[in-house]
């Protein structure tokens, strides 16, 4: 296992792989682990002539000025074909982005939640079945919202508990707070539930004063689920989440620059964050310098609270693909991998969807799950499975295929424009590059 005193050293390597650049920052075997290999396109099953395509595509969204940089990481077969930055990652300074640029990757910290969740799955520490209120005992009372009398709001007697199983699939009747406007989320505002200046105690007895929006298992609603989750990791390791995570999934994946802030070592590759201008452009939303990431927060956000980079995430879609391996180190077994990308959806909450349902698409334990094929401009294989991040930070990773893909920016509010850049383009390589 990796000495957590060490120290990753990057050196930027340009790989030509039949015209498709690949900019590669790769760790040092002794200080970091093995680097992933990489290889030509053409000898994992992949149009090299495709894959070049992509460049151009996520050059356009840089020169059109729709986003500041983008950071983008293909994996096949186990090789890295692809992994090239665009842009900028501070405008102002004229910073580029580059490969081992950090990043804020906000709900992409749930599926690394998720996984530790299941590793005390496997050790028979916690059941997928289990009230979440014999671990937390703040939920011991809850409630569920049931409408108005005058002004008041009413609440009734959950149906069932909330289980384990609720909060890795969204299932649980927590919400958010910001994707919609209802009483229960207005009260989640007003109280700041996921506040950086509380403990994640203090959220969790917060939490548990506020009635659900919905009966557990009544339906799919994006929510603070997983910072739940992440608490009762919490309560039944002993330890917090920053050293879980960094024992138990980031030293032995080499994810080094994965951590809930930025190292003040590391602060000068942090990215600042952008949004659109009304009428065409970007602005900053979020300088690097004074950002909240660097500086350790007092509440360890399972659901959002991570910072990390392409190569550090891809890893960790690496071990996704080798049913819990990599490098010789097992953190899961095949069957709970296998168990946790597909649909636990029931009937009554599929299909998944924030704000909108999304048609075809279910959710596993900490993963969206494809899970019919329905009519979309974007090409999408059955069975695959990931999901994104608020800052427009997005991994997808198709089994069927034996691929992963990483593709980043920094970019609020949430927008798919780098998916749909390049999704397309990443599997004609594919189904071009077999028929060949």
């Amino acid at each position: 296992m990796l000495s957590h005193k060490r120290i990753c050293l990057f050196s930027p390597i340009a790989f030509i792989c039949t015209g498709v650049c690949i900019g590669i920052s790769l760790c040092t075997a002794t200080l970091c682990g093995e680097p992933i290999e990489s290889a030509a396109p053409q000898t994992v099953g992949m149009s090299a002539t495709k894959l070049r395509l992509v460049t151009p595509a996520l050059q356009q969204l840089v020169d059109q000025q729709r986003l500041a940089g983008t950071t983008a990481l293909i994996l096949r077969r186990g090789k890295l074909v692809y992994f090239k930055s665009f842009g900028l990652r501070d405008v102002a300074q004229q910073l580029p982005m580059k490969n081992d640029t950090i990043l804020r990757f906000y709900s992409m910290s749930k599926p690394i939640t998720s996984v530790a969740a299941m590793m005390l799955v496997e050790q028979g520490k916690i059941k997928l079945s289990d009230d979440i209120a014999k671990y937390a005992p703040q939920f011991k009372q809850l409630k569920v919202f049931n409408g108005f009398n005058s002004d008041e709001i009413t609440t009734t007697k959950l149906k069932r508990p909330v289980t384990i199983r609720d909060l890795m699939r969204h299932t649980s009747g927590f919400t958010y707070g910001f994707f919609g406007n209802t009483a229960i989320d207005q009260q989640y505002n007003a109280l700041d539930v996921l506040s950086r200046q509380n403990t994640l105690t203090e959220s969790m007895n917060i939490l548990g004063t506020i009635p659900l929006l919905y009966q557990p298992g009544e339906r799919f609603n994006y929510s603070v689920s997983t910072d739940v989750l992440g608490y009762i990791v919490e309560r039944v390791s002993g330890v917090d989440l920053a050293t879980f995570f960094g024992k138990h999934i980031f030293r032995p994946l080499g994810m080094v620059d994965t951590a809930f802030h930025v190292a003040p070592q590391a602060k000068g590759r942090f990215a600042s964050v952008y949004s659109a201008k009304l009428f065409g452009g970007i602005t900053l939303s979020e300088a690097a310098v004074g950002s909240p990431f660097l500086q350790r927060p007092r509440l360890y956000s399972g659901g959002g609270g991570l910072v990390s980079t392409a190569m550090d995430y891809a890893r960790f879609c690496q071990m996704l693909l080798n049913q819990g391996t990599f490098n010789g180190t097992r953190l899961l077994t095949a069957a709970t991998v296998a168990e946790m990308t597909k649909n636990q959806l029931p009937p009554q909450a599929y299909p998944m969807g924030i704000i909108i349902p999304r048609p075809g698409i279910g959710f596993g334990l900490g993963f969206s799950v494809v899970v019919e094929s329905v009519n979309t401009n974007l090409p999408r294989r059955i069975g695959e499975y990931g999901w994104s991040g608020m800052a427009s930070t997005h991994f997808w990773i198709s089994q069927k295929d034996d691929l992963a893909v990483v593709v980043l920016s920094q970019h609020l509010p949430y927008t798919p424009q780098l998916e749909m850049a390049i999704r397309p383009l990443i599997y004609e390589a594919i189904d071009t590059g077999a028929n060949k």
